[in-house]
């Protein structure tokens, strides 16, 4: 059987569980419990809290660290993921709102402050405690403070207090084990305040001199336990501190020492009185020093103050933090062979419309080139269409249009049969996606001898143009979503504030996360040009203005530097190395949400995946599976045969727009035949029954 200092919390949460990320991910899905803590503690119900990159509070706002509750996870215990998130959310949140140290008073005439000559003196409490150099008393002020707040502010959540016993308890013999006799009989009062192990359990493990220190020490807890008072929970540190001296815990400086001897002595005896309770409690950044404190308040101040602007580290900070948010509010897609990642999905930024008057313009000129008709590309497809819309008419009662045998009705005494209704549908509904490539190979020269393929995003484009008016035209619902790799662009960015973010961000993730501010940077984004449900006429602008940053790179990016401020981030496209299969599974679980009978998913890209060969086959055969139809162009590159069942490779700017534009047509001549509609239209549209079947 399991001992209880035997902890299983690393045996339940993997290396990519404690990824900052996750961590972050699970505390917002506690953030409502959190929040109605923090307003009921601070009895005010308009109290925020958010995460940043600082912990601070003040009176309408709380903020927290995310790294807090990381540290949290580093931690072995007997409780599951989801109670870690929630106990040291809590945790945090409680003594954010409950830590005030500021008010001044009139000190006792007791404290050994200036030889005992007190009177009339005020300072706050923190400035006394420094004052009266015992920074071994410090020490216990903090941690007895910290159990205080956690038996009171955590009184009405036993659940979480009993995390935090676990948590605490798994790491005690750990901390004894590496503690002097003052550094255990300061964990022994931070533990007995929060009412965590009885004393008669840390008797038996602790050194002679600290078990009979502590058992003196038994009514000073009691009382910090019960004050609400924190001047008078630093009395009893100072009490508590001379009773560690006169047991011998502390190290006796001779008379003759110096002052920097006496003061180094005191610092080393403070390390060492810390280094144990430091090893259990979990330390927050209000609590875990002055100077820790101080730059708490001051956090909350700089935010609350006259002034908004922010200087570089700060903005950094925000920036990194803000990134941590993204990633983990991302949705999490999981392929059909057990792997899972982030994929950041967000609206391509509203100022590539600033380049929507070139583009159309550079569209028309591009349609024209490479022979791609741009009038009435649905075809014979239009009124196959209209006569499938008219299939769901029917007789019925009391709605819908005015029957054209209304009078026959009338005169037969029918009133209640003026109306045509529809009934429940009978026509079919279909729906297409188009995923491209948006990796900066796709405007970039090919490997390839000639004119290389910096045609493919140009060429790309202008197939989903003209794909999208051919669906607008038949009232199909479809999307437009571009995929890559790289620091992903809010929808209101513009080159500046890209670049700016991705540098703060950067350089931010680097000082907090290390190793990992690669992966939390450089993610797998979704980039969607045309929801499903949104008109396209709302989104012919931006998709003319993405065609001309495509098809004109560098008098885009030379617009983008003289404006900076205005123009579109043409920067997002500069990294390659893209998760296609990520992308794929995404768009075809938005797609099947809609209900669609008949689904299209077209996928255009230069070059294979550089996630998995296998997963993406997979993938693009789950999806097949689901009754999506899934088709992979491949552009000068022949590796779409390996993971597409249904794929084309082309070489040239117009077979690309004809096979994108083939291709759909194809699927729904296809999808009509299947539906049972009559096929008189095959005669005249040329296509054959075998061309049919294989669409």
């Amino acid at each position: 059987m399991r001992a209880r200092e035997q902890t299983f919390l690393t045996e339940l949460i993997g290396p990519e569980d404690q990824a900052i990320e996750a961590v972050v991910s699970r505390y917002q899905r506690v953030a409502p419990a959190v929040t109605r803590l923090a307003r009921s503690l601070s009895d005010n119900p308009n109290l925020r809290v958010r995460l940043g990159s600082e912990a601070a509070a003040s009176d309408d706002e709380i903020v927290c660290d995310p790294r807090v509750f990381q540290a949290a996870y580093h931690r072995n215990a007997p409780v599951t993921p989801d109670e870690v998130a929630l106990a040291s959310a809590l945790h945090e949140v409680m003594h954010l709102v409950s830590t005030n140290l500021d008010e001044t008073r009139e000190l006792p005439g007791d404290w050994p402050i200036d030889g005992g000559q007190n009177a009339g003196l005020e300072l706050d409490l923190l400035t006394a405690l420094e004052r009266t150099e015992r920074p071994v008393a410090e020490v216990l002020f903090f941690s007895l403070e910290d159990a205080r707040q956690e038996v009171q502010g955590l009184a009405a959540y036993p659940g979480a207090r009993s995390v935090l016993e676990d948590l605490y308890r798994s790491s005690l013999s750990h901390a004894i084990a590496k503690s002097g006799a003052l550094s255990q009989f300061v964990l022994g009062c931070f533990l007995l305040t929060g009412e965590y192990v009885e004393r008669e359990i840390l008797e038996r493990q602790f050194e002679a001199r600290a078990a009979v220190a502590l058992d003196e020490a038994t009514r000073h807890c009691s009382e910090a336990a019960e004050t609400d008072d924190p001047w008078y929970v630093a009395q009893l540190a100072l009490e508590l501190e001379a009773i560690a001296r006169s047991h011998g815990l502390i190290t006796e400086v001779p008379e003759k020492a110096t002052g920097q001897q006496r003061k180094l002595a005191e610092e080393a005896d403070a390390e060492k009185a810390a280094e144990g309770v430091d090893r259990v409690r979990m330390v927050t950044p209000i609590l875990s020093d002055s100077e820790s404190y101080q730059n708490t308040r001051r956090a909350a101040e700089s935010r609350s103050g006259a002034s908004e602007r922010r200087g570089a580290s700060h903005t950094a900070g925000e920036e990194s933090t803000e990134q941590l948010l993204r990633v983990s509010q991302a949705p999490e897609v999981f392929l059909p062979t057990g792997q899972g990642g982030k994929l950041l999905v967000t609206p391509i930024p509203a100022a590539f419309e600033t380049f929507s008057t070139e583009g159309i313009e550079a569209l028309e000129e591009a349609a024209e080139r490479w022979d791609v008709a741009q009038r009435r590309v649905s075809g014979e497809l239009f009124p196959l269409f209209a006569a499938n819309q008219r299939r769901g008419l029917r007789s019925g009662f009391d709605q819908g249009d005015v029957s054209p045998h209304a009078a026959l009705f009338i005169g037969a005494g029918l009133y209640q049969r003026l109306y045509e209704r529809r009934a429940s549908r009978t026509r079919r509904r279909y729906a297409v996606s188009l995923l491209v490539d948006a990796s900066a190979s796709m405007l970039s020269p090919g490997r390839r001898q000639g004119a290389g393929t910096s045609w493919a995003m140009p060429a790309a484009l202008l197939g989903a143009w003209t794909m999208a008016r051919l669906c607008d035209e038949l009232q199909v619902d479809f999307e437009v979503a571009l995929f890559n790799r790289g620091f992903a662009a809010r929808p209101d960015d513009t080159e500046d504030t890209y670049r700016r973010a991705r540098a703060a961000a950067t350089a931010g993730l680097r000082q907090t996360q290390g190793t990992a501010a690669e992966r939390l940077t450089t993610t797998v984004n979704h980039y969607i040009v045309k929801e499903f449900d949104r008109r396209w006429r709302d989104s012919q602008r931006s998709l003319a203005g993405l065609f001309y940053t495509a098809a004109q790179p560098k008098r885009a990016a030379a617009k983008a530097r003289r404006s900076t401020e205005s123009a579109p981030p043409v920067s997002l496209f500069e990294k390659a190395a893209n998760v296609d299969e990520f992308n794929l599974v995404h768009a075809a679980e938005r797609m099947g949400r809609l209900g669609a009978e008949v689904r299209l998913l077209m996928v255009l890209a230069d070059g294979m995946t550089r996630g998995s060969v296998e997963a993406l086959a997979e993938s693009v055969s789950a999806i097949e599976a689901s009754g999506t139809t899934v088709i992979g162009i491949g552009i000068g590159d022949h590796t779409v045969d390996e993971a597409y069942g249904r794929h084309e490779v082309v070489e040239e700017p117009d077979q690309l727009a004809r096979a994108m534009i083939d291709g759909t047509r194809g699927a729904l001549r296809r999808s009509l035949a299947l539906s049972g509609m009559d096929t008189w239209w095959l005669r005249q549209s040329g296509a054959s029954q075998k061309e049919i079947a294989v669409a």
